[in-house]
């Protein structure tokens, strides 16, 4: 098990969102989902940070002598070290450093399963080693060595410059074939007139045991963070017999780096084409309207802040006074209070996602030729049938159906 130091470093001059000891934190929760050892951390205070070892010299030789007693393997920082500030600290300190980014990815890597998954990871890794590799580093002589050095890009560190080139170019042509043939498989699912829910959320809110508990799947269920990497998807039907996909994807953290989203379009493409998103929030973390304000960024960032959303304040069976779910429940329009580990208000919930989706939905009434069964059994398969006659030559219906399937309907209408 590794040994680490981690040091968050706060700019007093920068505005955050997360307060300094809640970025420490959820620095500490990154670690230990890496399965690290933390021997010691601190807060660190600065006015500005410094080019080239991102510390003071003073805080750095407190740093160098903390990590010889405490027989430290790796410090990790808080925030993004520039491949200059990294060298010189490792050569300062004598032992290998990473950054938070390096931290995140080392998670998706292990999270990384389907062939997709292990290609963004590698194509992320890879776009922020390579402006790092010029005097390789602690970090890049020690591959497979611990945390920062895992995943599916590793093998490619010590190859020159041009190679490392070459594999992105090869790795973002593969990733666009992929979204190509997503976006064919989501244009037929909306052919067939069946919406699309993404469930959306920080990580850890509890996507995975709600997608568990409303779809009867079994996706695993972790305290650790970025569980989730690849998108999972299943079909439930809604009360007044509506199909919709279910999808699960990644979790989202405060200042996600833009080229992390960039890497993980794929996955994200998920989000951006649903008809409704499910945000979920966990209300017994203190820190979840940081969590909402985090995810509603990355959201803009997508260009997708106007998308139709429903708020599930989960985890309520966490909560020691339940008399502020009202406020709470006040503070985000369209919420629903659930617990999705004790299945609480799950069919409120689906009831709120059936009521987004009746826009998409069309009272219709048909006159269908006696002969066209196949067509009743569509109207059965995708809609709600409310009533029907059968006479000698004709059947008539009256149903509600998505508008995409009763716009295909149009020719039988009965005036």
């Amino acid at each position: 098990m590794e040994r680490v130091l981690l040091v968050t470093a706060v700019l007093n001059s920068q505005k955050q969102n997360l307060n300094p000891h809640d970025q420490a934190k959820e620095l500490k929760e990154l670690a230990l989902s890496t399965g690290a050892f933390i021997v010691d951390e601190f807060l660190c205070f600065r006015n500005k940070l410094t080019p080239n070892l991102y510390l003071g010299k003073g805080k750095i030789e407190e740093t160098k002598e903390l990590c010889g007693e405490q027989k430290i393997d790796t410090v990790i920082f808080n925030n993004d070290l520039s491949g200059t500030q990294q060298r010189n600290l490792e050569e300062a300190l004598n032992i290998k450093t990473i950054d938070r980014t390096q931290l995140i990815l080392d998670i998706f890597a292990r999270h990384a399963k389907s062939p997709e998954g292990k290609m963004q990871v590698e194509l992320a890794q890879l776009e922020y080693l390579l402006p790092r590799l010029t005097g390789k580093g602690i970090i890049l002589s020690r591959l497979g060595g611990g945390i920062g050095t895992r995943g599916p890009g590793e093998q490619k560190l010590e190859v020159d410059r041009r190679r490392i080139r070459e594999r992105i170019v090869k790795l973002k042509r593969d990733l666009d074939s992929l979204i190509k043939r997503r976006k064919t498989m989501r244009k037929r699912r909306k052919e067939t007139s069946i919406p699309t829910v993404s469930l959306i959320g920080y990580t850890s809110a509890g996507k995975s045991t709600l997608l568990n508990s409303l779809t009867g799947s079994r996706q695993r269920i972790s305290k650790y963070l970025f569980t989730t990497l690849d998108p999972l998807s299943r079909s439930i039907a809604l009360s007044n017999n509506q199909k919709v996909i279910l999808s699960d994807t990644v979790g989202f953290i405060d200042d996600l780096p833009a080229h992390l989203i960039e890497a993980f379009k794929a996955t994200l493409e998920e989000i951006i084409e649903a008809d409704l998103l499910i945000h979920v929030l966990d209300i017994s973390d203190s820190r979840f309207y940081e969590h909402n304000k985090a995810v509603c960024n990355i959201l803009k960032k997508l260009n997708i802040e106007d998308k139709s959303v429903i708020t599930v304040l989960n985890k309520i069976d966490n909560l020691d006074d339940k008399d502020w779910i009202g406020k709470y429940k006040n503070d985000f329009v369209d919420s629903v209070e659930v617990s999705a580990l004790k299945r609480e208000n799950l069919k409120v919930l689906l009831k709120l996602v059936e009521i987004k989706l009746d826009k998409m939905i069309a009272p219709i009434s048909l006159k269908l030729p006696i002969n066209r069964m196949d067509l009743v059994d569509l109207i059965y398969s995708e809609g709600d049938v409310k009533s029907i006659d059968y006479t000698s030559d004709y059947i008539n219906i009256k149903a509600t159906l998505p508008s995409v399937t009763a716009s295909k309907l149009e020719s039988y209408v009965n005036m």
